[in-house]
């Protein structure tokens, strides 16, 4: 850690001496221990090890930025003549600065010795259980990989803060076969701080399994509805990017684009629904602890009991818009759960549709959209009846935010984010025959 110091404060030494009014530097180092396995054989092992040094300077109230996958001293010389040439092309913005200096901390967590033969022996276990489990489901994909990663963040305003840390993840790309059938594919991933885990217990992998083998027996949907759609965890983070981005996002509300960008202290959404950033709960593997533009990392409510609390803000739309800054990134994100499980909260939806995955693009400015639910379920009179092929749902997300039904008492804790089940109401499904009259 004190190479990496030592590097960013080299760094910003020579941009002062290049004339820089103010800089920040980020520098990284890290290891990756991969394991892959394609069409269910492992078929990759490998190590990888990254450096790499980031700059953002402030001269005459214009920016520059650069970045090089390299620590070597006259790389950084170099990259610091290109980041004050691209501060000198830019345009002058009062907004521009680095980071305020608060209390310089060195952060260290999770797993900082890899225990490759542990996690390989994991990963074998998991792809046996699967096989044995479910006979049905093909390993398209299999990646395994042991990160360990340090950086540092230090800046002209005397801000000098560091991470460490290490973690074990596993992603997955899958689909369901038999000789005369074969179901649409999906992915998930999670991550851990044990090595030796019983994977099949993470990720909700029994449940991502044994849907997978129902969508064998897929039909089409006829006709169109308008109920409710229950967005199950590996899709509701679909939902909470557009909260995050076009809803609340900084940019957004700068922009004068965003829906809800006089909404804040306002009811934007069901009471039941509370969405917040985690970084240091302790369900998550190692949470954020240094933001993007340098400066500790905190929890906060984006949306609180359907009120919004905070936008996604980072400095530099903050100091344009006058509102506050987000204390974190964006990337420790929970739904806060309901207390009934999901069995009990499906005994209210006469008509709808479990979306396990949705394929669409970011909703218009008013809230308007529409895509494919894919990996998905009808549901009837209160019970998942049967597995659809990819039907069209569509909708208003500022509408059906402000309609959540209820919230499940299940979660996924994928190591990042804690999601649960969310119903929506108010959203129309149609498939074949759409034209149809409503059934």
């Amino acid at each position: 850690m004190d190479n990496l110091k030592q590097k960013a404060l080299f760094a910003l030494e020579i941009l002062r001496s290049l004339g820089a009014d103010e800089a920040q530097v980020s520098t990284s180092d890290g290891m990756l221990e991969e394991f892959n396995m394609d069409a269910g054989k492992f078929t990759l092992i490998r190590s990888a090890y990254s450096q790499s040094i980031g700059m953002k300077v402030i001269k005459d109230r214009k920016k520059g930025t650069a970045a090089v996958n390299s620590l070597e001293e006259d790389d950084i010389r170099a990259l610091a003549a290109e980041c004050m040439a691209a501060a000198e092309s830019g345009a002058p913005d009062d907004a521009f600065t680095v980071a305020d200096k608060e209390e310089n901390r060195d952060f260290v967590s999770g797993a900082l010795k890899p225990q490759k033969e542990v996690f390989f022996d994991s990963l074998l276990r998991y792809a046996a259980d699967i096989g044995r489990e479910f006979p049905e489901i093909m390993l398209e994909q299999m990646s395994g990989a042991y990160s360990f990663g340090r950086h540092v963040v230090a800046n002209t305003k005397g801000v000098l803060l560091s991470e460490t840390d290490g973690e074990y993840g596993v992603n997955l790309t899958y689909s369901a076969q038999t000789e005369e059938k074969t179901a649409s594919f999906n992915y998930f991933g999670f991550s851990t701080l044990d090595p030796a885990a019983d994977l099949m217990e993470l990720g909700m992998s029994r449940t991502m399994f044994s849907r997978a083998v129902a969508e064998l027996d897929a039909s089409p949907f006829e006709g169109k509805f308008t109920g409710t759609a229950v967005f199950a965890p590996g899709s509701i983070d679909e939902a909470v990017g557009v909260i995050t981005g076009p809803f609340a996002g900084g940019i957004a509300v700068m922009e004068g684009t965003s829906p809800w960008k006089d909404s804040l202290g306002k009811q934007v959404a069901s009471e039941c629904f509370t969405l917040r950033e985690i970084p240091y709960d302790d369900r998550i593997v190692n949470g954020e602890r240094i933001t993007g533009d340098g400066y500790c990392s905190a929890n906060y409510d984006i949306i609180k009991n359907g009120v919004l609390e905070a936008f996604c803000m980072g400095d530099y739309t903050a100091r344009k818009t006058g509102h506050k800054r987000a204390p974190a990134g964006g990337g420790n994100i929970e739904i806060v759960a309901g207390d009934k499980p999901l069995e009990q909260c499906l005994k209210n939806v006469k008509k709808g549709v479990l979306v396990c995955r949705f394929s669409g693009g970011s909703p218009a400015a008013n809230g308007d959209f529409s895509g494919v639910a894919k990996n998905s379920f009808l549901i009837e009179d209160g019970r998942i009846t049967r597995a659809l092929s990819e039907t069209m749902i569509s909708g208003n997300f500022a509408d059906m935010l402000r309609k959540v039904e209820w919230i499940s008492a299940e979660t996924l804790n994928d190591g990042s984010s804690i999601l649960p089940y969310v119903a929506f109401g108010g959203v129309t499904v149609s498939g074949g025959n759409a034209d149809a009259a409503d059934e």
